[in-house]
């Protein structure tokens, strides 16, 4: 008979889900994750990663046809969308056959089916419809100590705006069309909503984004948000903030919308394909929560600073713990949540110290406060910029328009909130986090060299602009 006792069960394999487990097996627990779809959750199979990998190809296109500013010559450039979707699910598929090895290497049990919670430290395992990987354990009763609930997310459903596979797309669908549709409308200017239309924009599409709120990219500084919007603009993306679909009418192949403009107006527009990409909500639904009293709010399970729920024994993680739904943020609540069951006493995750990068062309970044919210907390702060139009390697790259942008207390010097927006800055932003996780001010930010030539030389003129030292601008 197969084991069925141990000491962590996480219910999920996400990341937070497959990390926390990974610590758990480094800590001496007998560990077990459950899953019922695919190994690695929505980030590595539908989300984070392959939508990445859609985004290098579009980028690989956008360069080919502007080979000529680099001297090069590509005439006839052309796309295959079923060879460009083949190179993201191989891209998914990589690494779900990655986080498999990770399981046996730490030696995690892998069981397959769909998991309820019946009492603290029991659960019961229904079988999935989905294909169990090979050596994963079966339907049945388990027992453990520690149950972490790492369950993720899905789509958020508005009335009439439900996905239907064909005209109206969640992610799911949109991460892998069948052509590129000539017309799209994408409803909802968040991170997820931004990355594909500018897939799809770059991809030849006509793209139409609605956002309710007066400004596309809500949790952004507002001059990061502008910025962006501009340079969708620029690119052929039309942007219509300040209003909502209030109803949409399907065709045969198409897709009539009705968009209020709230002004009191409202125009229609036809287009081939709709995005849904108003959000995401918990998968709360199904766990024995309500039984258990198990207290949700807002579609989210509650915890505190170590991931504990209300009732002993049932932790949470990730995405169904509520915001920000960033997968590093999971992976980082799955090593504090298990530490803290092994008696370590991890510090509590500071979600002010979480970064956020959006994978859009142009790319944006940031962690901490906005000016705006600095000034609501009655902050006197400091703010600087560098533009990349000031630094000699985005100007060799071609990569010249966009800026960074830092915020300090005027009194402490108290490093805020950075805010980026052009070329790579997903990869600069952490030079930030780490410099806020170390209480850094800017005088050590200002006596740190940088290397040269590189984009990175723009975070240092951008606290130099912040103190009236700027150097090369």
């Amino acid at each position: 008979m197969a084991d069925t006792s141990f000491d962590v069960i996480i219910i999920g394999s996400g990341p937070g889900g497959y990390v926390a487990a990974i610590r758990a097996a480094q800590l001496g627990f007998k560990t077990a994750i459950i899953e019922n779809a695919y190994l690695g959750g929505i980030c590595l199979n539908w989300g984070c990663i392959p939508t990445k990998a859609l985004l290098r190809s579009a980028e690989i296109y956008h360069y080919f046809q502007h080979a000529k500013d680099y001297g090069i010559s590509a005439d006839n450039v052309s796309f295959d969308p079923k060879a460009v979707v083949q190179r993201s699910r191989a891209v998914s598929k990589r690494l779900n056959d990655g986080v498999g090895f990770l399981m046996r290497k730490n030696k995690v049990a892998v069981i397959w089916g769909e998991a309820a919670i019946d009492a603290p430290g029991k659960l019961t395992v229904k079988a999935s419809k989905v294909e169990a990987p090979k050596g994963a354990l079966g339907p049945g009763a388990y027992q453990a100590k520690h149950i972490v609930l790492a369950t993720g997310a899905r789509p958020r459903v508005l009335p009439g705006l439900e996905g239907d596979g064909k005209l109206v797309w969640t992610y799911f669908e949109a991460m892998a069309p069948e052509r590129i549709p000539k017309s799209l409308l994408v409803v909802g200017s968040g991170a997820i909503g931004v990355e594909f239309a500018s897939f799809f924009r770059t991809m030849g599409a006509e793209v139409t984004v609605v956002e309710v709120l007066q400004q596309i990219l809500p949790i952004e500084d507002a001059e990061v948000a502008t910025f962006a919007r501009k340079s969708f603009e620029k690119q052929g993306i039309k942007i219509l903030t300040g209003a909502k679909v209030t109803k949409l009418d399907k065709k045969s192949d198409s897709v009539v919308a009705t968009i209020d403009d709230g002004k009191g107006k409202t125009q229609t527009l036809e287009v081939e394909r709709v995005i849904s990409a108003v959000g995401v909500v918990g998968n709360v639904e199904g766990l024995g929560l309500e039984k258990l009293g198990v207290k949700v709010e807002r579609g989210a399970v509650v915890v505190d600073g170590q991931c504990r729920t209300n009732v002993p024994g049932i932790y949470a993680i990730g995405d169904v713990a509520g915001p920000p739904l960033l997968a590093h943020k999971a992976e980082h609540e799955g090593v504090i949540c298990v530490e803290a069951i092994k008696g370590l006493n991890p510090h509590a995750m500071d979600r002010n110290l979480i970064p956020g990068c959006t994978y859009c062309q142009p790319q944006i970044a940031s962690v901490g406060l906005t000016e705006a919210k600095a000034k609501e907390q009655g902050r006197e702060i400091r703010v600087g910029r560098f533009p990349f139009a000031g630094n000699g390697k985005a100007i060799a790259l071609g990569e010249d328009q966009g800026f960074v942008k830092v915020i300090f207390d005027k009194k402490t010097g108290q490093l805020l909130g950075a805010h980026m927006v052009g070329a790579e800055v997903t990869e600069l932003i952490q030079g930030y986090v780490v410099a806020m996780n170390l209480e850094t001010t800017e005088e050590e930010l200002i006596h740190t060299v940088f290397p040269h030539p590189t984009l990175s030389e723009m975070m240092k003129e951008a606290v130099l602009d912040a103190y009236g030292r700027v150097l090369n601008f």
